[in-house]
């Protein structure tokens, strides 16, 4: 297969990347107005990928055991290709002694760090990166904290996390200790966010459970030889963990400061965005059985819990859920960040439409909830996959309980992927038309999205519990497509926070907002992807940077991948169309 060669040009601090050798593959699934929908393809096998998710499962039933791993998607080498990151587990003994730690000297549970090739194949680069691990791995976060160009990697475990810092040689150093953000107890999301825009990444830790092995207790029916994983209600919640990036390459613990500890939860995904539209950054915890958390940034360096408050706490009946997985973005295009989140069988997907800053439970109205009610749910993302200017939603689907069966008939462990069509709003399961990879059935967990062959086609990446992990190409579409990677100046380095907006040639408006976290666990691509159907042109892009600095590329060339320098200085910056 020929590799697609790519040049780049730049005007007005705009970069154009130009794909000139992508490859389109033909698919008989048809949408409306005889349009080609894509489908994914398998390519694990030929991908060199061979990267095993391991729980260390135990008859103790540790909670544990069945709630890692997260996956990133980033170009830790800056050679314009996704690389890959995979969080794993470690060794358990049944039971585990007193005072004794999880064992991850073993290869097979070390973190694996995967370099793409450039020609659909990958190199496993985890000892010359020295990104092995230690403790029991649940999730990774991916940014850029010092602003050197380079991404570095934060990654949660039960027990002390690490911050990698990328030296730019390929090589990462664990700086934890220097940093001050080893955290402790059991970490399961974090994210990289400047929530006082002052040009510098910050870090939010979410928390899930005050659990440890001497709280472990027998649940389930062990007297039936049925023993079972643990309901969270057992368990005590735990408080969040706010860094703020100091500039010395050291943070701070603002989290009492913040008013980020005076609202523990039982937190599994978080994302970011600016549910409200006043320019700063909010986050979403998907929290386990009990409600939903929604923090609305204060501007001062505070935030306030606001979910009841605006409707995001809850669903249409006033239950909490079991929320895993979430993603925070714009599904309908009308300007403002909604809220899905996955969860349990029986329990119904939940996604929330934003109403100008307050959420309306929407699951039943846009086709979700009928389709989800069987359904566990965990890494998830709004994604354009077919590239028609609207967010579709992926599910990596499996139960928590290997024995769920047991306890309800009608619920199993291991579930097939899940893809969503968005229809002007409307969500259509498309799974079955999608490829051979929605057949299989496998305990998926977290997962990552973006362009691994930098063609305008968003690929997905899956952990599998106990399973090999899947990467699945993104293959056979023929819309137009326009990807903007940010460069911020004054802002943080990769433009984290910058808001989006691309007017298409119909005057039809897309939004989204830079960031890499969300899903569930995982870190994705923080290039942002937009979908332009057949439209032959864009209008524009205007970026509403951290900094307050608002910047307008006009007519910008489609089919390509901008990377768009934020002009220094205050006020309003309109560049001249881009070269093609």
């Amino acid at each position: 297969m020929k590799r697609p060669q790519f040049g780049l040009a730049a005007v007005c601090g705009v970069s154009v990347l130009a794909g000139t050798g992508a490859l389109f593959f033909p698919y008989r699934a048809v949408a409306e107005g005889g349009t080609t929908l894509p489908r994914f393809e398998d390519v694990t096998a030929r991908s060199g990928i061979a990267f095993r998710l391991l729980s260390s499962r135990t008859p103790q039933k540790y909670l544990i055991e069945t709630m890692p791993g997260g996956v990133a998607m980033l170009d830790y080498d800056k050679d314009g290709r996704e690389d890959l990151f995979f969080v794993n587990g470690a060794a358990l003994k049944s039971p585990m002694p007193a005072g004794a730690a999880p064992d991850k000297s073993d290869p097979k549970y070390w973190n694996r760090l995967y370099h793409n090739n450039g020609d659909g194949t990958f190199t496993d680069v985890t000892e010359k990166a020295g990104v092995r691990g230690y403790s029991y791995g649940m999730g990774v976060a991916a940014g850029d904290y010092d602003n050197d160009g380079y991404p570095d990697l934060y990654v949660t475990n039960f027990g002390r996390n690490i911050l990698y810092h990328n030296n730019g040689d390929g090589t990462f150093t664990d700086v934890t200790a220097k940093a001050g953000v080893g955290a402790g107890g059991w970490s399961s999301s974090a994210l990289f966010i400047d929530y006082d825009r002052d040009g510098r990444l910050d870090l939010f830790v979410a928390r899930y459970l005050d659990w440890d092995f001497s709280k472990n207790v027998p649940c389930g029916a062990p007297e039936k030889g049925q023993r079972a994983y643990c309901h969270p209600d057992v368990f005590q919640p735990a408080a969040y963990l706010l860094y703020h990036n100091n500039g010395d390459g050291t943070f701070t613990d603002v989290s009492v400061k913040s008013g980020i500890a005076g609202a523990p939860g039982k937190g599994l995904g978080s994302a970011l965005n600016d549910y409200d539209g006043d320019g700063w950054p909010d986050i979403v915890v998907a929290n386990d059985a009990i409600a939903e958390q929604l923090f609305h940034n204060n501007h001062d360096g505070t935030f306030s819990e606001v979910g009841l408050r605006t409707g995001l706490a809850y669903d249409e009946d006033g239950r909490a859920f079991s929320g895993m997985g979430v993603a925070f973005e714009d599904y309908d295009n009308d300007g403002w960040a909604d809220v899905f989140i996955d969860d349990l069988a029986n329990q119904k997907y939940a996604l929330f439409h934003n109403r100008k800053g307050t959420f309306e439970y929407v699951s039943g109205p846009s086709g979700v909830a009928g389709i989800t009610i069987g359904h566990s749910g965990w890494g998830t993302g709004l994604i354009d996959y077919d590239n028609d200017g609207w967010k579709d939603i992926f599910v990596a689907q499996s139960h928590v309980m290997d024995n769920v069966t047991f306890f309800q008939g009608n619920v199993r462990y291991l579930e097939p992927l899940l893809l969503l069509r968005n229809v002007s709003g409307r969500f259509v399961d498309v799974s079955g038309e999608s490829g051979a990879a929605f057949g299989a059935v496998q305990a998926a967990r977290g997962a990552a999205f973006g362009d691994l062959y930098n063609n305008g086609q968003i690929d997905v990446v899956v952990s599998c519990l106990d399973g090999e992990a899947k990467v699945l190409r993104n293959v056979g579409g023929t819309n137009h497509w326009l990807t903007v990677e940010t460069v911020g100046t004054v802002s943080n380095r990769d433009g984290i926070g910058a808001r989006l907006e691309v007017t298409g040639q119909d005057g039809q408006r897309q939004y989204a907002m830079v960031t890499t976290g969300g899903s569930y666990c995982s870190a994705s691509d923080k290039r942002v992807h937009f979908g332009l159907g057949a439209q032959g042109a864009v209008q524009s892009v205007r970026i509403l940077w951290p900094s307050g600095i608002t910047q307008t590329i006009d007519d910008p060339p489609i089919d390509r991948i901008l990377s768009v320098r934020e002009p220094g200085g205050g006020g309003e910056r309109r560049d001249a169309k881009p070269g093609r």
